[in-house]
């Protein structure tokens, strides 16, 4: 809204979108995290509850009743972590595209300026890094940007906000045009042109010039500090409305300039952090718009709109979390919300050894890298191109461009250990190892398994006892726990059970193919699988296999061929060995040898045969990593738990009229019978609902007995399985809108839910609804106008899937 001096309110929300890197650093993937129940991970967990709805989010009417559903970053400014979003192009795409689309969106909107950002690669605290990480990890951000967004990013974010003034220098010197702090990082600050400094609180409702001592310079906005707070963690976000009057009220006439009322917080916050909190974000976004309260924008377009004309200094080795400075990142703060009695000193010895392993790895990757490479330090800047574009050839075309010479076979997998051991000696220092108040916590254990493959590169590539070394520094951090000791026991204990090599890969294959029947070419996660032999033969007690396998790491190209054969006896009794050696006739013999005790029943010498064939090299299904592990694990309990499933059912049955009688005179009902009442009135519910043709009358039935019993659905599980059944059905009718059958399914299953007492989560098929209302309803619409009987009651039917769907589709729906 225009003010009588014709300055302008603007209002910019900027959401800093990240989550710690939680790929097994061996397997460049993540593994699942019971946590996240019933999702895979946390990842996707977060995706589900606050990326997509972001992506999706809805403006309600006063009925709770779906009027629009439109994109929150789109209007926003907002910034993702690489590590998040190279998961999510691959496990989540159609989040990941939205968030593309969002960014070309806002450019239409924001005079060619996107609202997307970058931000430093993994999350490193930029002042406890040295000057060569800082520009690795600025230049490696950049590089991702450019790759997903396809444009160059004018702002980055730093991790945690923390700045010196190195950090912004290589920012300026990169091309970066402003970063965002927080309000109290802002030292002083002065008129451009004048001499004295003012160290009065900042104002954040404008840009500031920072001109940093090589002569460059860098512009900063600071954000509002109590509305961000307020935000965070006063429940701000309980009404958008609310939000907008907060932001609304920050502007002030007496300001002589165009105002930009901004804040920042974690994106996380609007939806995970705060349920629905997207939600309320949308609403605020959505009032400021249509009452016209001030223009939104973001960072770029209010910088050229209004370029700065004060001048700022800055605090050196501040962050927006800590109050000590970057203490929180190096030493027992306070900074932590820990547990009663638990300290936070081994923050200073994990940092001092990770240091002191950096330092000695840097050292040999310059010794050994001048072996091979034009300048070391300037190929892994570029190496950014091989991680953002995982593939053999795209490593080939790299070393082949940055080496010395034509590198043999042996000196290309050098060359790339070298460069995976820096890439992970980055990642060793991502900020949330640091952040919370344990040792032992997720996170911290995360960082340490970087270490871990950092040094496993390093074998053979780096001289001296490096991991001794390291393993002596990191024995002087002290977990809070004592079961857990130090970090030379965590090492132990909880990292290097998961370290990988190509032996252990090669046995997760063996295993894992007595259940799965793979191709002569296949792919383990970052491993490829080339199959030579394989035999296997079965019984109804036991099954067995015996190979010859080529494995070859995609990442680094290190090869083996190794030989193995794996057993199961009963159900869940494995044994197995694995060595690197594909002798031909070796393998025959042990084959030959294997198959004689196997098919006379011979089971225990097959145990000893393992030991005469494979000595020490065995393996168990504990070997098999955590996905297939429990995939296996889960088949094996399913199998036998069938038949009880089957059991309870039929105890229930016939119990129930007996049960029914004994409710009817007021007597208690046993709790065995509704220890046996509630598994199989569940199953039976699944069962039901998961009928192409669901029975009406039967899931009624079964509901009924439910609410008789009082017995409780296993949620979220049993939402999560029937959400699932009906995101199919809505896909079907977005490859196939004309349908009307697929609608009335779709219309049977909800008018279902509704009687069941359980909250589903619509999300996904009020987003399919939504784009064919505004895609394909019109087109019936003007079929129905021409008289076309059929278009008429596709429209009829629609229309009342909506209303079931809960659109308030006056809205929504095109009018005819």
């Amino acid at each position: 809204m225009a003010q009588e001096n014709d300055t302008q309110r603007y209002v910019c929300i900027h959401g800093h979108f990240y989550q710690p890197p939680r790929e097994n650093p061996w397997l460049e993937a993540v593994e699942i995290q019971d946590s996240a129940s019933p999702y895979h991970d946390w990842n996707e967990r977060i995706t589900a509850e606050c990326y997509a709805s972001n992506s999706a989010s809805r403006v309600l009417d006063g009925d709770s009743r779906v009027m629009d559903i439109s994109s929150n970053y789109a209007k926003i400014s907002f910034n993702f972590g690489p590590t998040v979003l190279s998961w999510m192009e691959q496990a989540a795409p159609r989040i990941y595209q939205a968030i593309l689309d969002a960014d070309k969106q806002s450019m239409e909107w924001r005079s060619g300026h996107g609202s997307a950002i970058a931000q430093v690669y993994n999350h490193m605290i930029m002042p406890l890094a040295n000057a060569r990480d800082k520009r690795t990890e600025i230049v490696w951000g950049i590089a991702d940007f450019e790759k997903r967004f396809q444009r160059f990013p004018e702002g980055m974010w730093l991790a945690e906000t923390a700045v010196d003034l190195e950090t912004l220098d290589i920012l300026a010197e990169q091309g970066i045009k402003y970063t965002i702090l927080a309000p109290h990082q802002a030292a002083a600050y002065r008129a451009i042109g004048e001499e004295e400094w003012l160290e009065a609180e900042i104002d954040p409702t404008r840009c500031y010039l920072c001109n940093l001592p090589s002569g460059r310079s860098i512009n900063l906005f600071f954000y509002d500090g109590p509305i961000s707070r307020a935000v965070a963690f006063e429940k701000l976000l309980e009404s958008g409305e609310a939000l907008a009057g907060r932001l609304v009220g920050g502007f002030n006439d007496e300001r002589g300039w165009s105002q930009l009322m901004h804040i920042a917080t974690d994106g996380e916050t609007y939806g995970h952090h705060q349920k629905f909190g997207d939600m309320a974000l949308a609403a605020c976004l959505n009032h400021i718009e249509s009452n016209n309260l001030a223009r939104l924008t973001n960072y770029g377009e209010y910088l050229e709109l209004c370029p700065p004309d004060t001048e700022v200094r800055i605090h050196e080795r501040t962050s927006w979390s800590c109050a000590h400075g970057v203490e929180r990142w190096n030493s027992d703060c306070g900074c932590s919300g820990g547990m009663p009695g638990w300290n936070q000193q081994w923050r200073q010895p994990l940092r001092a050894s990770l240091d002191w392993l950096r330092d000695r790895l840097a050292k040999g990757f310059e010794q050994k890298g001048r072996e091979l490479f034009k300048n070391p330090w300037r190929v892994r800047d570029a190496y950014v191109e091989v991680i953002l574009n995982r593939g053999m050839e795209v490593a080939e075309q790299f070393l082949s461009r940055h080496a010395l010479r034509e590198l043999t076979a042996e000196e290309k997998i050098r060359a790339l250990k070298l460069l995976e051991m820096q890439r992970h000696a980055m990642l060793m220092y991502t900020s949330c190892g640091w952040f919370f108040d344990e040792l032992s916590g997720l996170e911290t254990v995360q960082v340490i398994d970087y270490a871990s493959r950092a040094l496993q590169l390093s074998e053979g590539v780096v001289d001296g006892p490096v991991e001794k070394g390291f393993l002596e520094r990191l024995k002087e951090a002290k977990s809070n726990i004592p079961d857990y000791q130090d970090g030379l026991w965590i090492y132990r204990n909880f990292v290097l059970p998961i370290r990988l090599d190509l032996m252990k890969v090669g046995a997760h294959y063996a295993f894992s193919s007595l259940y799965e029947d793979y191709e002569e070419h296949s792919q383990i996660y970052c491993y490829a699988i080339a199959r030579e032999e394989y035999h296997k033969a079965a019984t109804p007690d036991a099954v067995i296999a015996m190979g010859r396998i080529h494995v070859a790491s995609e990442i680094t190209e290190e090869k083996s061929c190794l030989t193995f054969c794996v057993v199961r006896i009963g159900s869940h009794d494995f044994k197995g060995g694995v060595m690197e050696v594909c002798d031909q006739g070796g393998y025959t013999a042990m084959r030959e040898e294997m198959s004689a005790a196997f098919d006379k029943g011979l089971y225990s010498d097959l145990v000893l045969l393992m030991d005469k064939h494979f000595g020490t090299h065995s393996f168990s299904l504990l070997n098999l990593f955590s996905d297939e592990q429990r995939k296996i694990i889960g088949q094996i309990i399913n199998q036998n738990l069938e038949e009880s499933i089957a059991s309870y059912q039929e105890m229930y049955e016939r119990v129930r009229p007996l049960m029914e009688f004994v409710k009817e005179t007021r007597v208690p009902v046993p709790h065995v019978f509704m220890a046996v009442a509630q598994p199989a009135l569940n199953e039976a519910l699944k069962h039901a609902m998961s009928e192409e043709d669901v029975d009406e009358e039967a899931v009624r039935r079964i509901v009924g007995q439910i609410r008789t019993w009082g017995v409780g659905i296993e949620e979220p599980e049993t939402e999560y399985y029937m959400r699932r059944h009906l995101e199919k059905l809505s896909a079907q009718l977005v490859q196939d809108p004309t349908d009307v059958k697929v609608i009335g399914r779709m219309q049977k299953y909800m008018d279902l839910l509704n009687e069941i007492p359980i909250n589903m989560v619509l999300w996904q098929m009020q987003n399919d609804y939504y784009t064919l209302a505004k895609t394909v309803y019109p087109e019936f619409l003007e079929r129905s106008g021409q008289g076309e009987e059929g278009a008429t009651q596709w429209l009829e039917a629609f229309q009342r899937l909506g209303d079931t769907l809960r659109f308030n589709t006056g809205a929504v729906l095109p009018q005819g």
